[in-house]
């Protein structure tokens, strides 16, 4: 399990750094999203929302990995379950867009739904 949660940490983290270095313009937005964002103001809203989504899903997994002592939990399963389901889609978008979110996201967000789905199936 501490392998897991180290994988979970490391996938949300470059998860932000990703959309950090989206906001800089470092990455060129003709490399995420489809190359669908004409402009910093479509994509902002898009980043944003996905970096607090990665800084709770860092703090769920940091949690769910502290408490694995604890017995059976239905709800940190469900979220485990959901995380699963969501990075799946993910991946799975990812595999259509530009060659960048091929070759970089795709590899990054296979690792979030390893490390996700072994929290999932993990006996508590």
């Amino acid at each position: 399990m501490r392998t897991t949660v180290i994988m979970g940490c490391c996938f949300y983290s470059m998860v932000i750094l990703i959309h950090i270095l989206i906001i800089m313009g470092i990455i060129p937005l003709t490399w995420v999203n489809g190359g669908r964002s004409e402009s910093l103001e479509n994509q902002l809203p898009i980043s944003i929302l996905n970096s607090i989504i990665a800084i709770i899903g860092g703090l769920f997994t940091i949690t769910v990995g502290a408490n694995i002592q604890l017995k059976f939990n239905r709800w940190i399963t469900t979220i485990c379950w959901f995380f699963v389901i969501l990075w799946t889609y993910g991946f799975i978008q990812q595999l259509f867009g530009t060659l960048f979110e091929k070759m970089v996201c795709s590899l990054i967000l296979f690792l979030g739904v390893i490390s996700t789905l072994r929290m999932a199936i993990e006996k508590r």
